[in-house]
This record gives C-alpha cells, sequence and structure tokens, in this order.
C-alpha cells in the first residue's frame, strides 16, 4: 500500500503529538515513543484555529454519527469490530435508540480552538530507533487539532396510536429552535403553548468533551446547557481535547518499521455496516415486544422471546467479535479482504439473515397484537397468568369465575431451534461454518393466527364472553379473568368455567342476547309475549323487565322484574293508557344473558281499535293469499305425483381410524339415513342411477392432520370429483366436495379412498357422510 500522512478522528482518544498508532488495529500505543519528552515539547508548531459548527440530524444510523464525528470508512469497520475504545463526545456511537417507538433528533456542536504539528527538526531526530524493531506501530501522530464537541439527543416515544411522522416533524421543529431562543430576565423562555406541552415529553441525553455540573436530562435543561457551551472552552482552554490528528507512517522514517498493507474497500465496510444495522433494527424491534405488559402474562409467549433473545444475542457476540480478528489480520497482510466477504457470506446465509429474522419478528408482533386488540376490549377485565390464576380459584368468596383462555399460545417454534442449534455449533464460533443452513431449507409452519377458522372462534368466544361479563358484573361471587392454557382439542381460544374452585367446562357457551320479544297480543291493562330462546348456552327460564315511561318527568323509571318458564307470556298489571318499555333476559345455569332490544312503547286504547281494524283487514287478505297457495301447491303435487324420487345419505358407520389402504379401495357406507328409491346399496356402497336425470351429490370427510387423506367420486370407472389434504402439524382437518351430473340409467356412482390414505368416522358423530339426490329427469 501507497505510504501517505492519515486523518484519522480522536473519537476522545488520547492521541497527542509523538504518540504511536497502529492503522491494523487503529489503537494507540501508550507509553512508548520515538523521542523523549524534552525534545516533543521543542519546537512544537502551535497557533489557533477557530471555528464553530452547529448541525441537527434525525437519524439514528451509524452512517449518519459517523458522518457528523467525520469518521473514516476504514475507522468505523474497526469501530464495528470493537477494536476501538470511544470516550467524550464519540460515545455518542454507542447511542442507538432502543425502541422503534422513539422519534430522535440530535443536536451536534463543534469548536475548534487551535492545531499543534510536530516540526521537521523532530522527524529528523529519532531518540530512540529500537521502536521500529518492535513493529508495535505503523504510524506516529505528527499533528492534533484540539477542540470540544458535544451531542445532545433528544428522545420522544409515541404510542401506536400517535402518528408517527407527525411526531417526529414536531421533535425537528421546537429542537431546532433552541439555537435561537431568547433569555430574558431570570431565565424566562419565549415559547408557545403547543411547543411547551411537546417540550414536555421529550427527554436529553449529552455526550460532551467538557464537563458539565450536571449533565440536561431535559429539554429546558438542555437549553441552559447549550448556552454555556462556548463559554466553558473560552474560559478555560484546557477544556480543549484532540478532535482530529494526522498520522505519519513509520515506514517513511524506517523501512523496518510496520506497515498499513492494504486498507478495507469502501463497500465492503458498507456491507459490514449494513449487517450491524439490519441486527441492531432486530434487537429493537425485540425489545419492543418485551415491553408488550402481555409478555408477563403469557408465558409460552415469553419463553419464545427470551429463548430468540438468547440466541441472537450470542450470534451478534460471535459475529463482533469475527469482524474484531480479521480486520487487523487484513490490513497487515496475514489475511486477504475476501476474509471479510466470507463472513457476510455466512451471515446471509444464516437462519440470522435479515428475512428470516424480520419474518419471525413479524409474526411474533402479529400474535401480541392480536391479543391486545382482543384484550382491550374487554375493559376491566385483569389479564392473569396461571399462578394468579389458582389464587382466584381458592379464594372462598368466588363461587364462579368464567375465563377467557386462550388455547393456542404454546407450540414448538422450529426457527427458534434452529437458532439454537446454529449458536451451539463449534464451527459458528470458529466462522467455519458450511453454508448449508438457508431459508429453503426450514419448513414453512403455519401458527395459530394464520388460520381464518381459529381467528373467528377467536372472535366469537370474545363477543360471548364480552357480553356475559358485562350482563353479570355485578355478581359479587363472580369473577371474569383472561388467560392462556394450552388445549389443542379447542383451536385458538375457549370459554372456561369453574365453579367452588374446579374446572366444570372447557367449552362453556353462556347464554347471550335473545331477540328482541314478539308482541302477540295487546289488551288494555296487559300484554302477550312471545320470548325465544338464548342463541347459545342452555336457556333456564326467563326474565323480563318493563318500566313505565314517564313523559312529564322525563325520568327514567326502575325496571321491573317478572321471571318465567314459558315461551308464551302474559304481562299483567299494566296501567290503562300508559306506555311502557319491555325486554328480557335469559337465565341460564350460570348467570343471566344481556337484555334484549327493548320493543317500543305499549299502546293505548284508542290505538288498539285501529289496530283492531287494520288486523281484520290483513287477515282477510292472508285468507284470499292462502286459498292462492293451497290451489297451486296442488297443481304441483298432482304434476309430480308421478316423477320418481330419488335420494339417499349415509355415513362410514365406523368408529375411529380407516386405513391406510394398500389400493383404492371403494368405501362402503354402512349406516344409512335415508335410501328412497333404493338407488344406493348399502353392501356395496354403490348408487345406481335409475332414471336419466340431473343428480347433486355430496361427500364430506374427518381426519388427522398427521395422516394424508385423497377421496374421490367416481362414475363407473371414471374420476369425477376428488377432496384431499396432505400429512401437516395442525390440528384435525375436515374436507369435503359437491358436484351436479347428468346421468343415463345405470351410470353407478362409489366414493373410493386412495391408495395410503386414511379416514375417521364416528357412529355417534356421523362426519364422514356420502349423500346424493336426483333434481330432475331428463
Amino acid at each position: 500500500m501507497e505510504s501517505q500522512p492519515i486523518e484519522v478522528a480522536a473519537l476522545g482518544r488520547p492521541l497527542f503529538p509523538g504518540m504511536l498508532y497502529d492503522c491494523r488495529k487503529d489503537t494507540f500505543i501508550p507509553g512508548v515513543t520515538l523521542w523523549d519528552k524534552k525534545s516533543l515539547s521543542e519546537d512544537l508548531d502551535s497557533h489557533r484555529q477557530l471555528m464553530t459548527d452547529l448541525k441537527f440530524s434525525s437519524s439514528d444510523s451509524l452512517s449518519s454519527k459517523s458522518s457528523l464525528l467525520d469518521v473514516s470508512a476504514s475507522l468505523k469497520a474497526s469501530f464495528l469490530g470493537g477494536l476501538v475504545e470511544v470516550g467524550g463526545s464519540a460515545k455518542f456511537l454507542h447511542d442507538t435508540k432502543s425502541s422503534n417507538q422513539q422519534s430522535r433528533v440530535t443536536m451536534y456542536y463543534r469548536e475548534t480552538s487551535r492545531f499543534d504539528q510536530l516540526t521537521m527538526t523532530q522527524l529528523g531526530q529519532i531518540t530512540y530507533p529500537q521502536v521500529f524493531d518492535q513493529k508495535t506501530a505503523t504510524h506516529v501522530v505528527t499533528a492534533v487539532l484540539y477542540g470540544a464537541q458535544a451531542f445532545m439527543v433528544f428522545d420522544r416515544t409515541f404510542s401506536e396510536e400517535e402518528n408517527k411522522q407527525e411526531i417526529e416533524g414536531q421533535l425537528n421543529i421546537v429542537v431546532k429552535k433552541i439555537s435561537g431562543f431568547s433569555i430574558e430576565g431570570e431565565g424566562a423562555l419565549k415559547m408557545s403553548e403547543s411547543d411547551k406541552k411537546m417540550v414536555e415529553s421529550i427527554t436529553c441525553t449529552f455526550h460532551g468533551d467538557v464537563h458539565l455540573k450536571k449533565n440536561p436530562t431535559t429539554y429546558m435543561e438542555a437549553i441552559e446547557a447549550y448556552k454555556k457551551l462556548p463559554v466553558l472552552l473560552r474560559e478555560d482552554p484546557q477544556n480543549a481535547v484532540p478532535i482530529k490528528v494526522w498520522l505519519y507512517p513509520l515506514s517513511l522514517l524506517d523501512t523496518k518499521a510496520a506497515q498499513l498493507k492494504r486498507t478495507i474497500s469502501t463497500s465492503l465496510v458498507s456491507n459490514a455496516e449494513d449487517v450491524i444495522e439490519e441486527l441492531g433494527e432486530a434487537e429493537r424491534t425485540c425489545n419492543d415486544l418485551f415491553r408488550n405488559t402481555l409478555v408477563n402474562v403469557f408465558r409460552d409467549i415469553k419463553e419464545r422471546l427470551c429463548s430468540f433473545q438468547v440466541s441472537f444475542s450470542i450470534y451478534k457476540t460471535v459475529i463482533l467479535k469475527a469482524l474484531a480478528r480479521v480486520l487487523p489480520a487484513i490490513r497487515g497482510g496475514e489475511m486477504e479482504e475476501n476474509s471479510l466477504e466470507y463472513i457476510l457470506k455466512i451471515h446471509y446465509s444464516s437462519p440470522f439473515n435479515p428475512d428470516m429474522l424480520n419474518q419471525w419478528l413479524d409474526h411474533a408482533k402479529s400474535e401480541l397484537n392480536l391479543l391486545s386488540s382482543h384484550t382491550k376490549v374487554l375493559e376491566g377485565i385483569l389479564t392473569e397468568d396461571s399462578d394468579r390464576l389458582n389464587t382466584i380459584l381458592l379464594d372462598p368468596d368466588i363461587d364462579v369465575v368464567v375465563c377467557l383462555t386462550f388455547t393456542s399460545l404454546k407450540y414448538e417454534d422450529q426457527y427458534l431451534s434452529t437458532l439454537k442449534e446454529f449458536v451451539e455449533s463449534a464451527k459458528l464460533k470458529e466462522l467455519d461454518v458450511a453454508m448449508k443452513t438457508s431459508s429453503s431449507m426450514l419448513p414453512s409452519v403455519r401458527k395459530w393466527i394464520h388460520y381464518p377458522d381459529v381467528i373467528s372462534n377467536i372472535r366469537e368466544n370474545l363477543t360471548l364472553f364480552k357480553s356475559f361479563s358485562e350482563a353479570n358484573k355485578d355478581e359479587k361471587k363472580y369473577r371474569f379473568i383472561i388467560s392462556a392454557i394450552s388445549d389443542p382439542f379447542s383451536p385458538g381460544s375457549s370459554i372456561y368455567l369453574y365453579e367452588k374452585g374446579k374446572l366444570t367446562n372447557t367449552q362453556f357457551q353462556p347464554v347471550s342476547k335473545p331477540p328482541p320479544p314478539i308482541v302477540k297480543n295487546v289488551l288494555e291493562r296487559s300484554v302477550s309475549l312471545k320470548l325465544q330462546k338464548s342463541p347459545t348456552g342452555e336457556t333456564v327460564r326467563y326474565r323480563v323487565e318493563y318500566q313505565q315511561v314517564n313523559a312529564d318527568s322525563g325520568a327514567e323509571e326502575q325496571w321491573l322484574v317478572k321471571n318465567t318458564s314459558d315461551e308464551d307470556f302474559t304481562l299483567t298489571g299494566l296501567e290503562f293508557g300508559k306506555q311502557y318499555l319491555i325486554r328480557y333476559r335469559i337465565v341460564g345455569k350460570v348467570g343471566v344473558s344481556e337484555a334484549s332490544d327493548t320493543i317500543g312503547s305499549i299502546p293505548s286504547s284508542d290505538i288498539l281499535k285501529e289496530l283492531e281494524a287494520t288486523d281484520n283487514q290483513l287477515l282477510k287478505t292472508l285468507e284470499t293469499r292462502l286459498a292462492n297457495s293451497e290451489a297451486q301447491i296442488e297443481k304441483l303435487q298432482k304434476e309430480n305425483r308421478d316423477k320418481p324420487k330419488v335420494a339417499f345419505s349415509a355415513a362410514l358407520g365406523s368408529n375411529g381410524l380407516f386405513g391406510p389402504v394398500n389400493a383404492d379401495t371403494t368405501l362402503i357406507y354402512k349406516k344409512v339415513f335415508i335410501n328412497v328409491g333404493d338407488a344406493y346399496n348399502q353392501d356395496t356402497g354403490i348408487f345406481t342411477a335409475p332414471v336419466r336425470g340431473v343428480y347433486y351429490f355430496s361427500f364430506f370427510y374427518h381426519c388427522q392432520a398427521k395422516n394424508p387423506t385423497t377421496l374421490a367420486l367416481y362414475r363407473n370407472e371414471k374420476q369425477e370429483a376428488l377432496t384431499k389434504h396432505h400429512k401437516s402439524e395442525c390440528y384435525t382437518e375436515n374436507g369435503g366436495n359437491a358436484l351436479t351430473l347428468l346421468l343415463e340409467k345405470g351410470d353407478r356412482i362409489c366414493m373410493v379412498l386412495q391408495k395410503y390414505s386414511w379416514i375417521w368416522d364416528d357412529v355417534s358423530e356421523n362426519v364422514t357422510v356420502f349423500s346424493g339426490f336426483l333434481i330432475n329427469t331428463m
């Protein structure tokens, strides 16, 4: 490499004229010099160099930070590899955002004071020439620019509900106003009310080369510190520190000295920087996930995040150590530049590549976001872990606990297993990993959040639970909570019912809001109602609630209650000519439902007469329409009386798994529900068309997801349709198909279970069924 002087940022390191420097490692050599102290102090050329600079940056990338500090690509590579220990204002390089929910603006202040350099006299008179033989250094500091730098980092954390771009824009505005603020009287600042509100949520971190009595932590303290910065340096020149140094190659003084053989290309340094930035982004995302309060409640999620964090931390440490090892070796000529390229290739072919990292983190975020959005809907209901749930169950003052239980949070995560195996391999520690682990080799596993049926189940249970908890919130011996218990038989969620501390139902269906009551008849002092059972749960009785409307006062009257076990109920004791509101609730074995919608006011006696006349007219119209309909029905019955009628439906009629079969096998559905026309033969499983016509067939099956299934419908010897699923790690699977066929008389239809397939049925549930019927003759 051509030997020329090099400019290097000091980065808070004590680099002074005459100090030795090793550019291979970007480290200085303390205690060893080419000249004695007297020679260094004599004829030192020193002059003032005053300059002030003020900049603002809203980027948190290492590239933008390096630009502010005037860090070269080579020095930046050494910093990435952990070779450089920075101090003073340069500690700003380590100050990265800990969260993606964080807006940041940095104010950079720099002031230079003097420039010192060695003279040619000193360069020609070496006091300790033996230093060249030691080969511990490649350069000597020949010039230093002194001054001071300071960074004030302003952060504003925002919630997911706030607009990120808007927050960042406001933060930029208020931070850039600092340099223009005027101070009046006792420090009162001219600031608008909107600015005052904004700055209350801003925090400040100070990194500087000057010593302050107190580092600023708030926006207002930062203003005071900014005003003092120029004064501190001008009043005491000792506050000046090296900002930039110039290095002279020792090989130009003596050919025996160690040399910087090569530098690392800027593009390769940029690629390494990208890797570190990507890992930092993933780390911040993981930190954000840990800040979600549900992580501490749902242990399965926390365990996965902890497993990811442990593997990630190990990997990040290893790759930084690898950079620290190869950088000096490349610069010293001991390794080629492609050694660094190889490390980067290993990274992008490893399971820690950014695509796979971000995909896993996005899925984890989606999982937590879904849980958060559902739990937020249940305002006032606590989310408890298993320990707290057990404490509640043991409370003698609580008789009933209804728990909305998330059942699918525990599962084996293949990606986390791959990360753990990768970081535990001895090859990784040596960075001699064969590039064989790639995203294409990792199985794509669908998680519970990717199944629409599971999400639908969660939403339904959430609606039921919310309605039921609100209807019974005043029951002192009832407790409603949210928790997580693994239950593969209830994917997504389920409502667990505990009575007297004992789990009595893992799929509890509470009674829910019924339809509005139907008014059957209205008399002057009573009203006859038709009540309907709860859409869910078991209806034990009905609680009818009614209240009189007081039009004069406008005040709401108290709801009166009457209980009944009958669907047909007459509400009596009403005052003549008054208006009432009526609703009802379902009373279940446990708790009551949400009230139905309220029906309108009860008519007075004058309106009753009008309704009676309207009813009579409506009755006559309905009688006429009924007579016409009966005539049409009779005509249709006569036309269809002689047409053939064909319909059948049958279940497999077995218990448990059937298969695997070694060859394509015709299924015999032995449990026949209906066989109009006797076209289906339950001994052979074959349907034979009795007439030419259009027929409709449907077939459904149930099986375990771990076993493959292919079920086909055949006409004569030809396959017409099929349904199937592949072996998977999911829960049980259901499938089916249906089609319409034009059959000739004598055509045969049957179902065939193809080779190596399995199928499942239960004589009590009838989940594997074959059906068909004649639509019309042709």
